[in-house]
């Protein structure tokens, strides 16, 4: 069976088509980042607490991580450019109703599921579109430009949630994404769909198994914060004396195994399964994602721990905090779009090690410039550097993924590639802050231990009530708490001082895990093609 041929974009279109793509990509990241610097405004505005509108953030990412690979089979079965379109309105209305919502419920409903079901539709349908639109050629360029637009969103979602926050409302961002989807929808018609022919069917079985195993091992991930990995956290749920992160996770992965179990199963018996069994023995389809995973772990990670050195360690606000990441976009989009541009033959492999190169060398200066004297300039260089590293893994990651299968199963590839890209990114934020509080707290307990300004029986009382975690605060929260507790100015002083060390211990050990992640894909990146390679043809 061969897919059905289709003009990819003329020149005079392919821009609007790259654009249009780029917009829905942008899209679906910003929500994860816009409205973090403003959740303490959106809890008192809905009625609710902080905990209450990081549970919404935290069911947006789950819904959309446990559909995508079913948003992919649908996009196949109904075809690629309808369900970009129905993700779009679905999307639309989830952002509608966000932006009215009066109360958790119906922000729930708007941005958590309404959103995520919208975005599990459009990501995979995304990468499909542009396999389908630009020759084999161009497809570098233009997955560049499209990761380009959502790893910009990241950077730029503080910038504009803190702008909108400070100046109007947080409703602001909602009701302008509204706006955008219409635009969007609008400029779909130039897009041409792949229709094939045969028509998918999809494995409801499969689907609630995927959805299952990846709803818990996601869910699992994301609470690890609150909850601890396997020893539960002080005052915090216990399940036969281990966290629920780690029965939970352990209960996905089972899930998943019994999936895979039962795809091949269907298959043995002649019928189509949710994920084809010869993707996962596809070794560069394995290499690519593998460093999809590695790139967002590393990306939200370092988007996790920069705007917290920014805002909590200098008291930056928002927009400063914001402005002081748009120089990674700069070279970020230069080397996502440039690379493919100028060396249309470079190696992948050789591109994507040196992206890896300088997603270590940034994050190993950023580490070494943090010191008690720092000030907001010292990220301008990491930044710079961290940019050119992502928009070199996006120039070739998107065409080596796709490029690896016929392009009817683009849309499949798709799904299974941001599946991956939202488990990289929920163990990237997972991972550096459970590292940055844990080094934190035996910094500060070390700190006051040694320090002759505090009291013996302070320095008691401090291990017993901070035995559990402590938190990541600025000096103005850590002082008033001090004051509340009725400490002298002289402890109150050398705490301050002992926590400030304290943090940026933390803050270095996050950035040290990270680089060495990233250490860790370089050996990976050998399942990278050396080549450019041509999709392979449909099998007959």
């Amino acid at each position: 069976m061969t897919a059905v041929a289709t003009k990819p974009a003329a020149a005079t279109g392919a821009g609007v088509v790259l654009l249009t793509l780029a917009a829905g990509q942008f899209l679906m990241t910003l929500d994860s980042s816009v409205m973090n610097v403003s959740i303490a405004t959106v809890a008192k505005d809905v009625g609710t607490t902080v905990t209450g509108i990081q549970g919404a953030i935290t069911a947006y990412t789950l819904v959309m991580a446990a559909l995508m690979i079913t948003g992919a089979k649908v996009g196949a079965i109904i075809g690629r450019k309808r369900a970009f379109s129905i993700g779009c309105v679905i999307y639309g209305c989830g952002s509608f109703t966000t932006s009215i919502a009066p109360s958790l419920p119906v922000l729930l409903l708007g941005w958590s599921f309404l959103e995520g079901v919208g975005a599990a539709l459009i990501m995979p349908a995304i990468v499909a579109l542009v396999a389908g639109n630009f020759p084999a050629e161009k497809r570098p360029a233009a997955y560049g430009a499209v990761a380009a637009a959502g790893a910009i969103a990241v950077a730029v979602g503080p910038l504009i949630g803190g702008f909108c926050t400070t100046y109007f409302s947080w409703r602001w961002v909602f009701a302008g994404e509204v706006i955008v989807v219409i635009a969007i929808l609008f400029l779909t018609r130039r897009i041409a769909d792949a229709p094939s022919e045969r028509r998918p069917t999809l494995d409801y079985v499969g689907a609630v198994l995927s959805a299952s195993g990846l709803g818990l091992l996601v869910f699992g991930v994301l609470r690890t914060g609150e909850w601890g990995w396997i020893q539960p956290k002080a005052n915090g749920p216990s399940w036969a004396g281990l966290s629920p992160s780690v029965w939970l996770v352990i209960a996905g992965v089972i899930v998943l195994w019994l999936f895979f179990r039962w795809n091949e199963r269907v298959e043995s018996r002649g019928r189509e399964p949710l994920v084809r069994s010869d993707m996962r023995g596809n070794r560069q389809l394995s290499g690519g994602l593998s460093m999809f995973f590695f790139q967002f772990l590393a990306q939200a990670g370092l988007f996790f721990v920069v705007p917290l050195y920014l805002s909590v360690c200098l008291g930056l606000s928002a927009i400063g905090t914001g402005a002081r990441l748009l120089p990674l976009s700069l070279t970020l989009l230069a080397a996502a779009i440039g690379i493919p541009r100028l060396f249309p033959r470079a190696s992948p492999r050789l591109v994507v090690r040196a992206g890896l190169l300088g997603l270590i060398t940034g994050t190993v200066v950023l580490m070494a410039g943090l010191d008690p004297d720092a000030g907001p300039e010292v990220v301008f260089v990491p930044m710079l550097l961290i940019g050119l590293g992502i928009g070199a893994l996006a120039s070739q990651l998107g065409a080596v993924t796709v490029g690896a299968v016929p392009d009817e199963q683009s849309t499949e590839v798709g799904g299974i590639q941001n599946t991956a890209t939202n488990l990289g990114a929920s163990l990237g934020t997972a991972i550096a802050g459970s590292i940055m509080i844990a080094a934190v707290s035996a910094s500060f307990l070390a700190n006051i231990q040694q320090s002759p300004a505090i009291p013996a029986e302070a320095k008691s009382q401090a291990s017993v009530e901070l035995a559990g975690g402590v938190p990541f605060v600025s000096d103005a929260d850590l002082e008033a708490a001090l004051e509340k507790a009725g400490a002298s100015t002289t402890s109150t002083q050398a705490a301050l001082d002992a926590y400030a060390d304290a943090r940026l211990d933390g803050l270095r050990s996050a950035l040290a895990i990270l680089a060495l992640l990233t250490l860790i894909a370089l050996f990976i990146a050998q399942r990278i093609p050396r080549a450019q390679a041509q999709a392979p043809a449909a099998s007959t």
